[in-house]
């Protein structure tokens, strides 16, 4: 996903407002796929407690020099930063990144996970929050993989979490029918809405985890599956065999 500018950041322009303010406007999530949704801002500056399990297990598994991929408000890089480690955090959102540093992120960068060329590798690399989606589609999910390659240290990991979609279009007898769908049915488009502070739309990939395997074995990575969450979500580390 391509850098974006202070005026088509919907979602910075909602962080920077909450952390200001004390409150934003409704964020609004479009999709053709979906009815309009609205993403509660305030979620975006949860304590660790506040958390999910998926969430609070990544974090604890957390080591060694930290790539925050996706870091947003800097929920996730806040307490590893507490707990003593180097954590980097990026963002594609300008407004977010100096929202972060106005909250205490030492290393808070405007980056694109695809392009970014740091001088460093990474111990662990978290994306969190459906981590995968900013693949954008199936098939480019080796991209992510071959990012890895370049961006983690021997012997490093990477936390991921995603979901599995497939429960969403199940019928009252829970077939599911994946033959019904042009393309595979975890990409998702959206476009964020914030005041008049309109977004480019996007798309999101939300994969299920033997793909995921699959995909990390074809790339000459191992796909662990961590934990569980409510609403068919999944945590995975991902290692180079």
């Amino acid at each position: 996903m391509p850098l974006l500018s202070p005026h088509r950041d919907p979602m910075g322009t909602a962080i920077r407002d909450f952390f200001t303010k004390g409150s934003a406007k409704p964020l609004r999530v479009l999709s053709t796929m979906f009815d309009t949704d609205v993403l509660p801002v305030s979620t975006l500056f949860r304590t660790v407690e506040e958390m999910n399990r998926m969430e609070q297990v990544a974090l604890n598994r957390a080591e060694g020099r930290v790539l925050d991929v996706g870091a947003g408000a800097g929920c996730h890089t806040l307490p590893l930063q507490e707990r003593g480690l180097h954590v980097t955090a990026i963002d594609i959102s300008p407004l977010s990144v100096e929202t972060m540093q106005q909250r205490g992120v030492i290393d808070a960068r405007q980056e694109d996970f695809f392009t970014m060329q740091p001088d460093v590798t990474f111990d662990t690399i978290l994306m969190l929050m459906n981590g995968t989606g900013i693949v954008g589609t199936l098939d480019n999910l080796p991209l992510l993989f071959d990012r890895l390659d370049v961006l983690l240290a021997p012997g490093g990991q990477l936390l991921v979490d995603s979901s599995d979609l497939r429960y969403v279009f199940e019928d009252e007898e829970g077939n599911f029918y994946p033959e019904d769908f042009d393309n595979y049915y975890g990409e998702v488009d959206y476009q964020m809405v914030y005041g008049k502070v309109r977004g480019e739309r996007f798309n999101w990939l939300y994969v299920d985890f033997p793909r995921l395997q699959s995909c990390a074995e074809m790339k000459g990575y191992r796909a662990e599956l961590l934990c569980k969450g409510d609403n068919f979500d999944y945590l995975a580390c991902i290692k180079r065999k």
